[in-house]
């Protein structure tokens, strides 16, 4: 956009050196006044062929035949910046659109955002923070020129992500999970249904704004509600009766010296960590990382899926299928990773 700012100012300084030009060759050759002058170095520029203001000598004509030839010179530079603008312009949106779907072609289980807007904005952030691969779909297109002007490398579709088309062009079948963080409650629930149509096992997380609205998103196929009205309440709640401890992760989260994230792993079949105890693996001698707790998986005659174990003993044994809830820095973490799933 700054060549075109500066094609844009190049063009305008000529046509006020030539207004101001003619302007003064008409009061000193014509000895007309400054209003006349104007206005016929303007309507001789413009070539619109209204009659001359006086009758004009012939040097007066002489120096009208050459505004005229200025002025036409001017507006072939008007029209050709206005025609690469529009061109170029919509070259470059067909190109980057290209270049995002042939990006997405290539990604798997990443997260598809639905919705840029001030919740989305956050989600992109925590998901650049962690490193996660994913796609934005929204359809505003003043929100999608600010992203990508923030965040060019950032693969943004712009669309409407209720319809399926543009959820299939978001690699929606090679995804492993959706966040729904639309405008209204309304378009949540439709993304809902449509990404659960699409895919059985996809992970959907989604937002609620009224609370008669959550269990609806939940048989729509959500995995996950948010409420920012309840989320919000507890962390108002939060700061009068245990402010020490929220300032503690706001600052563990959040502080660009201090960054430490609560991530989760899981332990797949062929893990060396398999039917070893966290005394044996000594993840916290090897990582740095503290383990705050571990998701089990129970018996199919159990009435709950899943049993948490928290804050877990040194003989804690770990299985197929645990997921250990950690703490520590990024680095710390991806050394985890390689770690249990090499």
């Amino acid at each position: 956009m700054r060549r075109y700012k500066v094609r844009f100012i190049g063009t305008a300084l000529y046509f006020f050196s030539v207004i101001l030009v003619g302007t003064i060759g008409y009061v000193a050759i014509e000895g007309w006044s400054w209003g006349d002058g104007i206005y016929m170095t303007v309507i001789t520029l413009t070539a619109v062929g209204y009659d001359e203001v006086n009758p004009l000598s012939p040097n007066g004509r002489l120096f009208t035949t050459l505004i005229l030839f200025g002025g036409i010179t001017g507006l072939g530079l008007w029209f050709a910046f206005l025609t690469s603008f529009i061109v170029e312009l919509d070259l470059a949106k067909a190109f980057r659109r290209r270049r995002i779907q042939k990006e997405v072609k290539k990604m798997k289980d990443h997260v598809i955002v639905c919705g840029a807007g001030r919740t989305g904005s956050q989600v992109i952030e925590e998901l650049l923070m962690a490193g996660v691969s994913f796609v934005v779909i929204e359809r505003d297109r003043e929100t999608n020129e600010r992203l990508e002007e923030l965040l060019p490398d950032v693969n943004v579709i712009e669309g409407d992500a209720t319809a399926d088309h543009f959820l299939e062009e978001a690699g929606i079948g090679e995804a492993r999970g959706l966040i729904a963080c639309l405008s209204h409650d309304t378009d949540n629930l439709f993304v809902c249904l449509s990404a659960r149509d699409q895919k059985a096992d996809l992970e959907i997380v989604a937002r609620a704004y009224e609370e008669e609205t959550v269990p609806k998103l939940y048989r729509a196929g959500a995995n996950h509600v948010v409420s920012p009205n309840a989320s919000g309440a507890i962390r108002m709640a939060s700061y009068m009766l245990r402010p020490v401890v929220v300032s503690f992760l706001d600052v563990a989260t959040r502080s660009p010296d201090l960054t430490l994230r609560m991530e989760q792993e899981r332990v797949s079949e062929s893990s060396p960590l398999v039917g070893k105890t966290l005394a044996d693996v000594k993840l916290p001698q090897y990582t740095g990382l503290i383990v705050i707790g571990i998701r089990k998986k129970n018996p199919p005659e159990a009435e709950e899926e899943f049993t948490y174990v928290f804050n877990p003993q040194a003989e804690t044994c770990l299985g197929t299928g645990d997921i250990m809830i950690v703490l520590g820095k990024p680095e710390q973490i991806d050394k985890l990773r390689k770690f249990v799933n090499p």
